[in-house]
């Protein structure tokens, strides 16, 4: 598999599937995600981070826009759309309304496993709002 085809297994399997448990097959056991400035370090912390996400967004989607790798697959950059009913991920907005956001995420991926990743989120923002 390439860097570019690891990440975007990851956003299925994990993310869509809705199985954080997948992430053991994804990510080095000292695994870092940095968002919004803050690192989660190790598979057991990153795997309670995606579970509570899902637990705000309990019927999350996320779609990749694009995908690039370079040219030694030791770096991917992924532009993604997230669409989901917000159960707490918003507070200011009604509970239960229809939500999207964007966002960019850059991998690092090491010995054919994602290494630290770093995210960018936009705002989220009420569908039809």
């Amino acid at each position: 598999m390439t860097a570019s085809e690891i990440v975007e297994a990851f956003w299925q399997q994990v993310w869509n599937e809705h199985d954080p448990e997948a992430v053991d097959r994804f990510v080095v056991p000292d695994f870092v995600i940095t968002t919004a400035g803050d690192d989660i370090v190790g598979r057991d912390a990153f795997k309670a981070w995606i579970r509570a996400l899902l637990a705000e967004l309990p019927d999350l989607r996320l779609d990749v826009v694009e995908t690039f790798e370079n040219a030694a697959g030791t770096r991917v950059a992924s532009r993604w759309r997230v669409s989901g009913t917000n159960n707490g991920y918003l507070p200011s907005a009604a509970i239960g309304a229809p939500i999207t956001f964007t966002g960019t995420a850059v991998w690092e991926v090491r010995d054919g496993k994602l290494a630290h990743n770093w995210v960018e989120r936009s705002a989220a923002r009420v569908v039809g709002g």
